[in-house]
C-alpha cells in the first residue's frame, strides 16, 4: 500500500460536497489519479479512524489551454473519491 498522505491530495469543500455529507454520509476527497478504491478506504480509515462502508470514483480530464494558438497544453487529469462513512460515523473539520 502506499502512504496515506499519497493517497488522498485534498477535502473538497463545495456546496455539492456539502449537500451529500448532511443527506448520505458522504465525504468527498482529491486523490491520487493512481490509486484504487481499496487504497482509499484504508487510507481514509486509517486517517481518521472511521469505518468506511463504500468508496466511488470518478476520473476527470485536465482543461486545455491557451486555445487560440497551435501549441496548447493541458492541466494535469484528476481524480475525485465520494467516500460513505458507516451509519454514526461523522469526520469533524476545523
Amino acid at each position: 500500500m502506499k502512504d496515506i498522505f499519497q493517497v488522498i491530495d485534498t477535502i473538497q469543500l463545495s456546496e455539492k460536497a456539502t449537500l451529500l455529507t448532511e443527506t448520505n454520509n458522504e465525504y468527498v476527497f482529491k486523490v491520487n489519479p493512481k490509486a484504487n478504491k481499496l487504497e482509499i478506504k484504508q487510507a481514509v480509515e486509517k486517517l481518521f479512524g472511521k469505518k468506511v462502508a463504500d468508496v466511488r470514483t470518478a476520473n476527470y480530464d485536465g482543461k486545455k489551454k491557451r486555445e487560440r494558438r497551435a501549441d496548447f497544453g493541458r492541466t494535469k487529469n484528476w481524480k475525485k473519491a465520494f467516500v460513505r462513512l458507516a451509519d454514526g460515523e461523522t469526520i469533524e473539520f476545523v
